[in-house]
């Protein structure tokens, strides 16, 4: 099944896809981006004790200096759950946008992300959180399930054989779930 538009509206149906199939395949990590935390509050009714599950934030300063988006009350009520609540560097954003921003042209973190974002924004993401929740050691290097997606909420859920930053093109999408057809 595939969203016919991006967007938070499928963030719960996208949420109970990724896992139901973990579950049904065996997939023992789940990673979720949540930028503002409406996606990890919604998780929250569908955690299972059995899959270690990973919410990914924006960096602190994503928006402006030393600003934090996701908010510390929706981390502690994740924590709560069980769920560990990443907050790191963006492997495809931070350095390249620096450079860009600079008015260095165009990096090569950009054109991988733009590339990944042919297929849609939280395909992008999908690889992106899944390489920060391996360099911080809070997934192995084996097939996760995350869910990611377009602006707000979530929409794109993946099957991704997961490895760290560093090792990025060994990261491999096997399966997209679902994701949204127009984007």
């Amino acid at each position: 099944m595939h969203f016919e538009k991006a967007g938070r509206d499928n963030t719960l149906q996208a949420l109970k896809m990724a896992f139901d199939y973990a579950q049904v395949q065996g997939i023992r990590h789940i990673v979720v981006a949540s930028t503002y935390g409406y996606t990890a509050q919604l998780l929250l009714d569908l955690v299972d004790p059995s899959i270690n599950v990973v919410v990914v934030t924006h960096n602190t300063g994503f928006k402006e200096p030393g600003l934090q988006e996701f908010p510390d009350d929706i981390r502690q009520q994740v924590a709560a759950r069980g769920v560990r609540v990443l907050t790191g560097t963006m492997v495809l954003r931070s350095l390249g946008t620096a450079i860009r921003d600079m008015g260095g042209g165009y990096s090569e973190q950009e054109l991988v992300a733009n590339a990944l974002r042919m297929f849609c924004q939280g395909i992008k993401v999908c690889a992106e959180i899944t390489a920060m929740a391996a360099d911080a050691g809070l997934i192995p290097p084996e097939d996760i399930i995350a869910v990611a997606g377009t602006g707000r909420g979530a929409d794109t859920v993946c099957l991704i054989k997961a490895d760290s930053s560093n090792r990025f093109f060994k990261i491999k999408v096997k399966e997209i779930i679902t994701k949204p057809k127009e984007f």
